[in-house]
C-alpha cells in the first residue's frame, strides 16, 4: 500500500472532512501516526493527550498577555494535530471503540468550553466593559455550539444516505444502547457508562428536533438523488466545523485580537449559518423522495 493509499484510509469521507484540516492538521497527523503506529500507544491514549493540551492552552488564556495567548495558540495547534492523529490511528488499525468515538467529540466540547470561560478571564474582564465583553464572550460560545450541532446533524444525514447506514442521525445507536444496558445490568458505575448517557441525550436530543419522518429509521429521498444534492451542501456546512473556528482562534490568539474573533463568531459565523439553512431547506425540498 503507497502511502498516499494509506493517508486517505486514514480519512473519514472526504466530502464531510473540513478543508483545513486537510490542508494543515491531518498531513502532520498521519505522519505521527506513522511514528506510533507499531507502538502500543492507542488512540484513547491520543484522545486524552489531546485534551490536555486543549485545556492546558485555555488555561494561558486567563493570563491576558500577549505571550500567554501566544503559547495559546501553539497549545491549540498541538491539540488539533493530535484530535486529528487518535481518528486516523483508529481507522488504520480498525481499533476504534464506542467509547473512544464519544471521547474524541466530548474532549472537542470541554476544549471549547473552557476556552471560552478562559476568553473571559483574560480578555473580557481586562476590559473597559467586561460585562459587555462578557456577554458577548457567552453570545460567541453559544454560537460556536450551535453551529456544531447543524454541522453534526446535517453531516450525520449525509452519511447516513452515502454510506447506506441504518440510523437516520448517525452511528448506530443500538450499539450504544446495548452497551449501556449492559452496563446497567452489570450494576456497574464506570466513566464509560457515563460518556455513553451523555452521548445517548444528545442524540435524542438531535433526533427531536428532526422531522416524524427522519426519526422513522427509513430512507424518505433518493439515496442517489441525496448524495448528488448535498455533497456541495456538506461540504460547505464544514466551514462552520470544529477545526475552521479553532483555526481562527488560533489566529487571533497570535495577533492578540479577540475582539475580532468574538464579534468575527456573533456575526459572520452565524449569518453564514443562517443563509446555509436557509439553502439546506431549499435542497431538502427539492429532493425526489422514495416510492412508497
Amino acid at each position: 500500500m503507497s502511502l498516499y493509499t494509506e493517508y486517505k484510509k486514514s480519512l473519514k469521507m472526504l466530502e464531510v472532512e473540513e478543508v483545513l484540516d486537510l490542508i494543515i492538521f491531518r498531513p502532520p497527523a498521519f505522519l505521527l501516526v506513522k511514528l506510533i503506529y507499531q507502538t502500543s500507544i492507542t488512540p484513547n491514549q491520543i484522545t486524552w493527550v489531546s485534551l490536555f493540551f486543549g485545556v492546558f492552552g485555555a488555561f494561558l488564556i486567563t493570563f491576558g498577555t500577549a505571550t500567554a495567548f501566544t503559547l495559546a495558540a501553539i497549545c491549540f495547534i498541538i491539540y488539533n494535530i493530535l484530535d486529528c492523529s487518535d481518528g486516523q490511528l483508529a481507522r488504520l488499525q480498525n481499533s476504534g471503540t464506542l467509547t473512544g468515538r464519544i471521547v474524541d467529540g466530548f474532549a472537542d466540547y470541554i476544549v471549547a468550553v473552557t476556552s471560552y470561560l478562559a476568553i473571559g478571564v483574560g480578555y473580557a474582564s481586562n476590559t473597559n466593559d467586561p460585562f459587555f465583553y462578557w456577554t458577548l464572550t457567552a453570545l460567541a460560545g453559544f454560537s460556536n455550539a450551535l453551529h456544531s450541532f447543524a454541522l453534526d446533524y446535517y453531516r450525520n444525514q449525509f452519511l447516513d444516505y452515502a454510506l447506506d447506514r441504518k440510523s437516520i442521525l448517525g452511528e448506530d445507536l443500538e450499539q450504544f444502547e446495548t452497551e449501556y444496558n449492559r452496563l446497567i445490568t452489570a450494576k456497574k458505575w464506570s466513566l464509560d457508562r457515563l460518556l455513553i448517557w451523555i452521548y445517548l441525550k444528545y442524540s435524542r436530543i438531535q433526533i427531536s428536533l428532526s422531522s416524524k419522518q427522519d426519526q422513522s429509521q427509513t430512507r424518505i429521498y433518493n439515496p442517489k438523488d441525496y448524495y448528488n444534492k448535498n455533497k456541495r451542501m456538506i461540504h460547505l456546512w464544514t466551514y462552520i466545523g470544529p477545526t475552521t473556528e479553532l483555526t481562527f482562534m488560533i489566529v487571533c490568539a497570535f495577533i492578540n485580537r479577540w475582539d475580532i474573533f468574538l464579534w468575527g463568531m456573533v456575526t459572520i459565523g452565524n449569518i453564514y449559518t443562517l443563509i446555509l439553512y436557509i439553502i439546506q431547506k431549499s435542497v431538502i425540498a427539492s429532493l425526489k423522495k422514495v416510492e412508497p
